[in-house]
């Protein structure tokens, strides 16, 4: 397996995630989504008075188990999520870690069909929420943060990813080539979209084990990383515009795998 550089990053003015173990959650359903699925890394909630209805059970399980919470004004929850787009409520959780490669392996039943996303220098967080609100939606199993990504859950990236974040595993990679070599152990078959060449997506079925590798918009996937994989794929359209953003491609591609192997 040839090596494969660090990956080229999508550069981004906001919503970079923070670098301490707390996340600031904003946006009612992935507040919601972190109460459903992890209420104990609840630190702290903010929210307008409008929201007491919505947040009802939230503030009775703050109350027993001694979670702050105050009610403020629309400017203040504006300052704390640094986001006009609060929709009311800001939580102050602890991060999840990504899982081990290893790890997440490890977890998935080899008798189902599984779907990994490899994101290749996507580092916007409003495309990440958006990528993690499909995967989520079509089932799919894990989103891969390849070496040297920038990848992290920011605020920005759980309000767009409407719950997403909580459902779709975020599974760490230490190694992009030996990654590919365990995944392909594991029984995954890979298979990168490309803009120019590769088969259509349409003309044979995808595997029911697969890993799909998307790139970032403009630069693509790099070079090393595309040579790695055996399996090229275009999404056919008029030829009107060049190509979809990356959350649209996204959704084309898994939507098929979804279609080809509804679990």
């Amino acid at each position: 397996m040839p090596h494969i550089p660090k990956p080229r990053t999508e550069r981004t003015a906001a919503g970079a995630p923070r670098a301490d173990a707390e996340l600031r959650v904003f946006g009612l359903n992935a507040c919601l989504a972190v109460f459903a699925h992890r209420p104990q890394a609840i630190r702290k909630v903010h929210l307008l008075e409008s929201r007491l209805p919505a947040l009802k059970g939230v503030l009775a399980w703050c109350a027993k188990a001694r979670v702050g919470y105050n009610l403020v004004g629309p400017d203040d929850l504006e300052r704390l999520a640094k986001s006009t787009h609060h929709e009311g409520v800001v939580f102050d959780v602890r991060r999840a870690p990504p899982l081990a490669l290893r790890e997440w392996l490890a977890r998935l039943d080899r008798a189902r069909p599984a779907l990994a996303l490899w994101l290749d220098g996507v580092g916007n967080p409003h495309n990440f929420g958006a990528v993690l609100r499909i995967a989520a939606h079509f089932g799919a199993d894990g989103v891969l943060l390849a070496p040297g990504s920038t990848l992290a859950l920011s605020g920005a990236a759980c309000r767009v990813a409407e719950g997403g974040a909580e459902v779709v595993p975020l599974v760490a990679v230490e190694d992009a080539a030996g990654a590919l070599a365990a995944l392909a152990r594991a029984g995954f078959e890979a298979a990168a979209t490309v803009v120019r060449g590769g088969d259509d997506l349409y003309a044979r079925p995808l595997p029911r084990r697969c890993l799909l590798v998307f790139g970032a918009e403009g630069g693509g996937i790099g070079p090393a990383l595309l040579a790695a994989v055996p399996r090229h794929l275009r999404i056919p359209g008029s030829g009107a515009v060049e190509s979809l953003n990356i959350a649209t491609a996204v959704s084309v591609v898994v939507a098929e795998h979804w279609r080809q192997h509804r679990r």
